[in-house]
């Protein structure tokens, strides 16, 4: 594990360097819609990632943000996101890092991310708990909503379905004493491992956008499960991820808003002429 977890801090450096490099004069093109950015930095970044596994690894599966999935057949695989938070990145927004995740066997065994603009490294291994820059971090104690932090993001489909997302927001919002929207899953994720916030949720994200981070929660006290409270499914796109004491609360809220939310959807899609 000890060479997995090297390979995993030199490739996140490789893209952290890049993402510096690129701050603040980088080009966008568009991707699956008008809100799915990519830029120079992603493409450059995800290539020092991926050049840095195959050195070592030749073999193993990688399934990449911008490149997709491998054909190589293999038990090891890496989850790689070479720049989360892109539209922060284009506007000079300070909110992005990269992310990569190694797996075993379907297990997710280590996970780094690295915010370069910040300096601050997280880590976390299967078994060997969290840090953040060296030192052991841990959830907050936070035991109830009415007393929490969130967190949370809207998928690139929410001009089409914001009724949706916005009724969990509001629902949320009422509850609690704030909720953030910084527009970076793994930095969130990274948060709730580290006690700066007490919960998250979001809709909508890919393996890639979850994995390094949800680990990083599990090793530092917390619980990361679908929003329904099922087992984590990365590619289930309906996360779930709290310091524990607030889990079970906050599945409840989310499962018991949700009828109300398909409600207030399927009104949008009857009123609105199609395009």
């Amino acid at each position: 594990m000890d060479d997995i977890e090297q390979v995993a801090l030199r490739a996140a450096r490789a893209a952290g360097r890049i993402h510096l490099n690129w701050l603040h004069r980088t080009k966008t093109t568009r991707k699956s819609n008008a809100l799915d950015l990519v830029t120079e930095a992603d493409k450059e970044a995800e290539d020092a990632i991926i050049k840095t596994i195959r050195h070592v690894f030749p073999d193993h599966a990688i399934l990449a943000e911008e490149s997709g999935a491998t054909t190589n057949r293999s038990e090891h695989r890496w989850i790689v996101d070479p720049l989360d938070g892109t539209t922060n990145f284009a506007h000079g927004f300070p909110a992005f890092c990269a992310s990569i995740a190694y797996e075993y066997r379907a297990q997710l065994r280590c996970g780094v991310v690295f915010d370069a603009l910040h300096k601050e490294l997280f880590i976390a291994r299967r078994g060997k708990g969290a840090t953040l820059n060296g030192k052991p971090i841990r959830v907050s104690k936070a035991k109830a909503l009415e007393t929490s932090l969130l967190a949370t993001g809207f998928a690139y489909d929410r001009r089409e379905r914001r009724r949706f997302y916005l009724c969990f927001w509001e629902e949320m919002m009422t509850r609690v004493e704030g909720i953030r929207r910084a527009g970076s899953a793994a930095l969130d994720l990274a948060s709730v491992a580290s006690g700066r916030i007490d919960g998250f949720w979001e809709f909508g994200l890919k393996p890639w956008d979850v994995a390094a981070g949800a680990l990083l929660v599990e090793e530092a006290g917390g619980k990361v499960t679908n929003m329904d409270g099922s087992r984590l499914d990365i590619a289930g796109a309906q996360i779930l991820a709290t310091n524990k004491g607030i889990h079970q609360e906050m599945a409840r809220v989310l499962r018991e808003i949700r009828p109300e939310a398909e409600r207030r959807q399927q009104e949008q899609f009857s009123v609105e002429p199609k395009l």
